[in-house]
């Protein structure tokens, strides 16, 4: 009986422990959601690790970090989970969505798989770095197959939309409430640059490495 409580004891001991090494994981394994989506100072702020990651697409593809980030908030306002909504019929029978559009970047299947498939095999899609990365080789594959510029994002989001496709064939020109979207998109990204102007030296400080 006493080498029984006394395992007991050593049981109980461990328990606080491993309470908290629970906790930590938890949180760690927690996903950032900034609060304030049209503040870029602040979601990058909230998440320095958002802005290397916005960095390194940038530098990789030559591409605008407030243009990127504008796409990725017109897509899903920074949800990783972001999915099309589903209809219901009858109010309960839920219907298949409209595409299969996923994660930050709202990218479908085929052209996830084509991104994949271009050296990108293991990214997926609910991973900030990745689709942010995502845009970026986008919006370079649009500029190289289309001759769009890749400070134009008017054009860029309408190709990014409709798929290149789709742009070659000016399918946006019958879709008048998308030429207002892309619009809405380049004003979006004029705001993030302005912002960005403001706290670029403060960001690039974070992730610096000093403390």
């Amino acid at each position: 009986m006493k080498s029984h409580r006394k395992n007991n004891q050593r049981d109980y001991k461990w328990q606080p422990l491993l309470i908290v090494l629970i906790i930590t994981f938890s949180s760690s394994c927690a996903v950032y959601q900034p609060r304030d989506t049209n503040s870029l100072c602040n979601i990058f702020g909230g998440e320095p690790d958002w802005y290397e990651a916005a960095v390194d697409a940038k530098n990789r593809w030559k591409t605008s970090i407030p243009d990127m980030m504008a796409i990725m908030h017109q897509e899903s306002r920074f949800v990783g989970h972001a999915k099309p909504k589903r209809k219901w019929f009858l109010g309960f029978i839920p219907l298949f969505r409209k595409s299969s559009a996923f994660g930050y970047a709202q990218a479908q299947d085929p052209v996830w798989d084509e991104y994949t498939a271009d050296g990108h095999r293991f990214d997926v899609r609910d991973n900030f770095d990745n689709a942010i990365n995502f845009i970026g080789w986008y919006m370079d594959g649009s500029s190289r197959s289309l001759g769009i510029n890749k400070s134009d994002i008017y054009s860029q989001y309408l190709a990014y939309h409709e798929g290149r496709g789709g742009f070659k064939r000016k399918t946006y020109n019958k879709k008048t409430w998308l030429k207002q979207v892309a619009g809405k998109v380049k004003r979006q990204s004029q705001r993030y640059q302005g912002q960005l102007n403001r706290c670029k030296v403060r960001l690039d400080d974070a992730i610096s490495g000093w403390f």
